[in-house]
């Protein structure tokens, strides 16, 4: 009797229920069974496999279809919420959950279909407001991806480097040219921007039949730009004025910068939707590493269109449809990008790539403000083909190494005025060591370790290399930010000093060379400690600091140790920079020889400080330091005052 009175129960009207909703007598089937099936089928957006009341599957399919073609790829999340069961028809609460690529916000919305029962069977009665309560005969939904403004890039004092600039695209609108005069005007634009005229041809050929096809963009002030009278004699030829995220020049710290461009596929493929096809997106430097800080998030709009015709049908996706009006359902703002705030001084940027410009070898130029260790200027010269070489280059640093060297060996006792031997030659192990050609005479037999830092006396030095053990050289270098590894916020390499188990590897290191390397900005660092009386670490990225891990570079040290380099201005190899006194200017020169030539080829390096400015120049073919990257830090030191 209890079992007969719970199957009464579940007849009555006007029963609800969240899970399996009452069914009529005699039915197995219920409508919760039915809503599941349409949610199922919704979240595919496939809906074959759907019962509808007094229509075919098939054919609901195609206006769904219809419906949502203008919302691309993306598909809902589509669940039940409830079933309002009344006799032989039922209510189901659908709830929505749309997620657009890239978009932080979802869009979320019920919407309420009506099942109906068929001789015992529950099926769905098909109208376009079970997919969006919005719509309508004769509507459809549509989507559009509102692109996030992308923030600039800013240097000291928040001036731009780069920001949106006004550019020329040129191309072939293929919607205005046809057949084979296509690619012949894709070969005269090609010839006339000077691009490859196969490949721009394919590319014309490949893309769709309205498209417009770019050739090359030029910035709207590029005095190689041609007028555009030239372009418009190319039937099809158009120059398109847009803008662009862009620095001042097109080689403006331009290894360090990177530059922006439309996204790879690999791009694309790896950013798990934030980035679509088409998109504008860092492609190499710090605008690749912080492009989701730079890019934002984009947004999206959700539009109801009202289209010629008395109901949706696939035939209203198409671009033939004209739309009557829209109307917003759905709108998810684009949040513009943050600036990323550097350091570079924009002037001195410019100044020293400049003074770089004319140099044919590889070249660098890093100046440091040793009281904060900001990076004013890391410029390289043309000879680099578009590589660092300011901030990741590694060569060995010659004598300018020599003041790490003469810190450890102020920590292994000495001062600057104990006495040292300078011979000519130094034998380590069957390898003879001299000092540079043109040593002087005077300098040579016992002098003081000033001495031996203002003449740069290798034999000095490594006739010092019993005073050092272990480890002693690579702390010392540590604490003038040279050889222990960083993440300052960009690319970057802060040397390397490994120990050498042979004698005469332990005696080449000692004046720079052996397996000893380091990058410009290294080096920057070194003379920048020295000025500052602390150990410096370059800061380019303005909210990224780090702090030393080495044993500290005592005030006492650092004194000591500008004591000698003064010495180079006052007496060595840097006398030259004298005449830029005051405020005192402290230097070291350096020549490192590299390769298998004989005579072998050599790098040429400076350091130097004056005042609050900390330089290091880097020439990767030169005479000497004094005479090749000397002349290059004296103009730099005398432009930016």
């Amino acid at each position: 009797m209890v079992v007969l009175c719970c199957a009464a129960a579940l007849v009555l009207p006007g029963c609800t229920g969240q899970g399996g909703s009452p069914a009529p007598s005699g039915s197995a089937d219920t409508p919760q069974r039915a809503a599941t099936e349409l949610a199922t089928g919704l979240t595919k957006k496939d809906v074959t496999r759907v019962e509808f009341a007094g229509a075919a599957a098939s054919d609901v399919n195609d206006r769904l279809t219809a419906l949502l073609a203008g919302l691309g790829p993306v598909t809902p999340t589509v669940s039940v919420g409830g079933v309002d069961v009344q006799t032989d028809t039922a209510n189901a609460t659908l709830k929505y959950t749309w997620t657009f690529p890239g978009v932080s916000q979802q869009w979320n919305y019920e919407a309420t279909a009506t099942l109906v029962d068929e001789a015992g069977r529950w099926k769905t009665r098909w109208e376009p407001t079970l997919l969006q309560p919005d719509l309508a005969a004769g509507t459809r939904l549509t989507a559009r991806r509102l692109e996030p403004e992308r923030a600039e890039v800013l240097g000291q004092d928040g001036v731009a480097l780069v920001q949106r600039r006004v550019v020329v695209r040129y191309g072939i609108d293929k919607a205005s040219v046809s057949g084979d005069a296509q690619l012949t005007s894709a070969r005269k634009l090609a010839k006339l921007m000077g691009v490859d005229a196969g490949s721009y041809a394919a590319k014309v050929k490949a893309a769709g039949a309205q498209a417009f096809v770019e050739a090359i963009t030029l910035r709207a002030d590029d005095p190689k730009r041609p007028v555009n009278k030239t372009v418009f004699a190319i039937r099809g030829a158009l120059p398109v004025e847009g803008e662009q995220m862009l620095a001042p020049t097109r080689d403006f710290a331009r290894p360090i910068l990177g530059t922006v461009g439309e996204a790879s596929k690999e791009i694309v493929d790896a950013s798990d939707g934030a980035v679509v096809a088409g998109d504008q997106v860092g492609l190499s430097g710090l605008q690749r590493r912080y492009d989701a800080q730079l890019r934002g998030i984009p947004g999206v709009q959700v539009r109801v269109l009202t289209t010629s015709g008395a109901s949706p049908s696939p035939s209203a996706s198409s671009p033939s449809a004209s739309p009557q009006a829209a109307r917003t359902i759905f709108e998810a703002r684009a949040v513009p990008g943050k600036p990323l705030k550097l350091t570079l001084n924009l002037r001195q940027q410019e100044i020293a790539e400049e003074i770089l410009a004319l140099t044919k070898p590889a070249s660098a130029l890093v100046a440091i403000r040793p009281s904060t260790g900001e990076v004013l200027a890391a410029a390289n010269g043309p000879g680099t083909g578009g590589q660092s070489a300011a901030t990741v280059g590694q060569y060995p640093p010659g004598s300018t190494f020599k003041v790490a060297t003469s810190l450890a060996l102020l920590r292994a006792g000495l001062t600057p005025s104990s006495k040292v031997t300078c011979p000519a030659t130094v034998t380590v192990d069957g390898r003879r060591f001299k000092n540079y050609s043109d040593y002087p005479r005077t300098a040579l037999g016992t002098i003081n370790l000033r001495t031996a830092v203002a003449q740069s006396c290798n034999t000095a030095f490594i006739g010092q290399r019993g005073k050092l053990s272990g480890d002693d050289l690579a702390q010392a270098a540590a604490s003038l930010g040279v050889g222990t590894d960083y993440d300052v916020g960009f690319p970057s390499f802060f040397g390397s000093v490994p120990q050498d188990k042979s004698a005469t590897g332990q005696a080449a290191a000692l004046i720079g060379q052996g397996k000893v390397q380091v990058s410009p900005l290294a080096m920057a660092s070194v003379v920048a400690s020295v000025a500052a009386g602390k150990t410096v670490l370059p800061r380019l990225v303005s909210d990224k600091e780090v702090s030393p891990k080495a044993q500290p570079l005592t005030s006492a040290e650092a004194r000591q140790l500008r004591e000698m380099m003064g010495a180079v201005v006052a007496e060595g190899s840097g006398r030259f920079l004298g005449s830029l006194q005051p405020p005192s200017v402290i230097a070291k020169t350096g020549t490192a020889e590299y390769g298998t030539a004989d005579p072998p080829k050599t790098h040429a390096w400076m350091i130097a400080a004056r005042g609050d400015m900390a330089v290091a120049v880097f020439v990767g073919d030169g005479d000497s330091g004094s005479k090749t990257a000397g002349p290059l830090l004296q103009k730099y030191l005398k432009a930016v005052g």
